[in-house]
């Protein structure tokens, strides 16, 4: 009796050694399946037309005397802002900054001898608004005010650029988040099948940032949106 309870003990240990080798062989297969991941990119893109447009109209006056210098620069201000209100640009939509005065003569870097004016006075009016394609159509017509003796600043275009800004972008981003997620996924798929796989669940998914840019060099009014998400999915066999 004795020797066959041994032999009992020793068969239920053997058993239990066996199903607790079967369960960690299992439980190291859930974990192998559960690093079985596939990362993807999702993009959306699409164009839409700016609507917002600030527009700084420069130009430069020079003389010898300040004061009268400052009575010039009224006076354009004035021939400008009846340009700009001739054309249909309300008052709201117009900002005039405060004259920028160069005196040479305090300018420690500048040879005294060469200066024929003492004084260099640039003006900024600055147009912004919403109305994109009505100021879009002004534009050209301001060389009228160079006709009028206004010295319009062509070679500041760099440094004072018309600029055309898209402010929409909450109410296209959640669309533009759903088609990158959905082209994300599509690639999973195909995926999972080229790997004779299944598809399953999200481990993580990075949104990303959506970028605005313009479509190119010559149509900066019209704004390229693009949206890209990274996704991982985990597989199953």
């Amino acid at each position: 009796m004795k020797q066959e309870g041994i032999v009992a003990a020793g068969l239920f240990i053997g058993i239990g050694l066996f199903l607790g080798g079967m369960q960690i062989k299992s439980g190291i297969t859930r974990v192998q399946d559960a690093q079985r991941v596939v990362s993807v990119k999702g993009l959306a893109e699409r164009e839409v037309p700016a609507d917002k447009v600030t527009w700084p109209i420069v130009y430069k006056e020079v003389g010898n005397d300040l004061l009268a210098l400052y009575g010039e620069i009224e006076r354009n201000n004035q021939k400008v802002l009846a340009f700009l209100r001739e054309n249909g640009i309300e008052e709201g939509e117009i900002t005039v900054s405060q004259p920028d005065i160069i005196d040479y003569q305090t300018e420690r870097y500048v040879q005294q001898d060469g200066i024929r004016y003492r004084y260099n006075g640039t003006s900024v009016i600055t147009v912004s608004s919403n109305r994109v394609d009505k100021v879009r159509g002004i534009i050209p017509t301001v060389s009228k005010l160079i006709k009028e003796g206004i010295n319009i600043s062509a070679n500041r275009t760099y440094e004072n650029p018309v600029v055309y800004s898209f402010t929409g972008l909450n109410e296209v981003k959640p669309a533009m988040i759903e088609e990158a997620t959905k082209n994300a996924r599509i690639s999973a798929e195909k995926f999972a099948t080229d790997s004779q796989s299944r598809l399953g669940k999200i481990k993580t998914a990075n949104q990303g940032q959506i970028s605005i840019s313009n479509r190119d060099e010559n149509s900066p009014h019209i704004k390229t949106l693009r949206v890209v998400t990274t996704i991982n999915y985990y597989l199953k066999d």
